[in-house]
């Protein structure tokens, strides 16, 4: 009896599940094995340095004959460069240290142990680690690594980040105790004071300094670049619409952007100003969201967020201008270049040090 073409059909994609389902476990595992690979040969590296004594001028050497004498043996891959990051890589993640024959060594080079079971992270690469591994401040590091896992960052998207200091700018807006736990659990969106960067940062739109910059044209520029506009407001946001018609008493307001938060579950308004921020806009953006509120939240809906985004704002103005309303608005500024990331680390030790 001939099967239907649907049936075929369905084995067909059965059969295609089951081998894409194959490969993706199959990377996972080699991943994961060259990972702990590259950390044994970084715990190796140390151990013999711990135990001869030796000294920082030494320690370059070493790595130079080791270089030269494993890509003799071995082949490519062992540059004096890769042997440095995987001595880095067992140095600056502890976690992954073993004693003697483990028993996660044994499973694993066994075969006999899940992905999800190894103490590192499937979704890391080792060129995410050996970006992880060039920033310097040990909470930074920390933070972008469970970011990285939480949110699927590609190397260039976590190489994005670094640049763009995301750990210092979260941070400067939290206690000593609220930038531990950043450091440690990542960025947590629990209220809508967690959604605001300030400033943003625009790199990807590769506008000059020199470009005279109207409001409609930014907003173009980012809708253009929306999938990184998207990666630099955060985790959560959908994109609805843009230029969003609010009609009141037969005037018409346009809303530039109009965003949807699933986590937090709501509306989430962007209004973007090239700029100072003057307190006419904060008051607008109060009568977008009383307007939301009323005609476009469903329910189940938690009350929307306006985001005014401006070149510029003075934030005494800013407080006089939001107090005392229900609604919640925030100011944030943009750049179009990313900072001095050692200035703003400078400015985040300093506040540490006061707190």
């Amino acid at each position: 009896m001939k099967l239907s073409k649907a049936t075929y059909n369905k084995l067909l994609k059965r059969i295609g599940t089951t081998v894409e389902s194959g490969r993706a476990e199959a990377l996972s595992l080699l991943n994961q094995q060259m990972l702990f690979t590259y950390w044994q040969i970084g715990q190796h590296i140390v151990e013999y340095e711990q135990q001869g004594n030796i000294r920082a001028e030494y320690g370059g050497t070493l790595l130079h004959d080791l270089a030269k004498d494993l890509s003799i043996r071995l082949g490519k891959g062992f540059s004096r460069s890769n042997i440095y990051m995987m001595r880095q890589f067992f140095i600056l993640f502890p976690k992954f240290q073993t004693s003697g024959k483990s028993s996660l060594q044994k499973r694993l080079t066994s075969g006999k142990i899940s992905v999800q079971k190894i103490q590192t992270s499937g979704k890391l690469s080792w060129s995410h680690y050996c970006e992880l591994i060039s920033v310097s401040d040990n909470k930074a590091r920390s933070f972008y690594k469970k970011q990285c896992e939480k949110e699927n960052w590609s190397v260039r998207e976590l190489k994005r980040q670094i640049n763009a200091s995301l750990f210092e700018r979260l941070a400067f807006s939290k206690d000593k105790k609220g930038i531990l736990q950043l450091a440690r659990n990542g960025h947590q969106i629990n209220d809508a004071q967690d959604l605001i960067k300030d400033p943003y940062f625009f790199e990807f739109l590769n506008l000059p300094l020199s470009k005279k910059l109207t409001e409609r044209n930014l907003e173009k520029k980012l809708i253009d670049n929306l999938q990184y506009f998207l990666l630099e407001l955060g985790k959560g946001f959908s994109f609805v619409a843009r230029q969003y018609k609010v009609t009141v008493d037969n005037d018409h307001h346009f809303i530039d952007l109009v965003f949807y938060h699933r986590i937090l579950k709501c509306f989430v308004l962007i209004d973007l100003k090239i700029s100072r921020v003057k307190h006419k806009d904060i008051g607008q953006m109060n009568l977008y969201l009383n307007y939301f509120k009323e005609e476009e939240s469903s329910t189940g809906d938690n009350e929307p967020i306006g985001i005014i985004i401006g070149a510029d704002k003075n934030d005494l103005l800013i407080k006089y201008a939001t107090g005392g309303l229900s609604n919640k608005i925030f100011v944030s500024k943009y750049k179009l270049y990313l900072p001095d990331n050692k200035m703003i680390e400078r400015s985040l030790k300093a506040a540490l040090k006061e707190v």
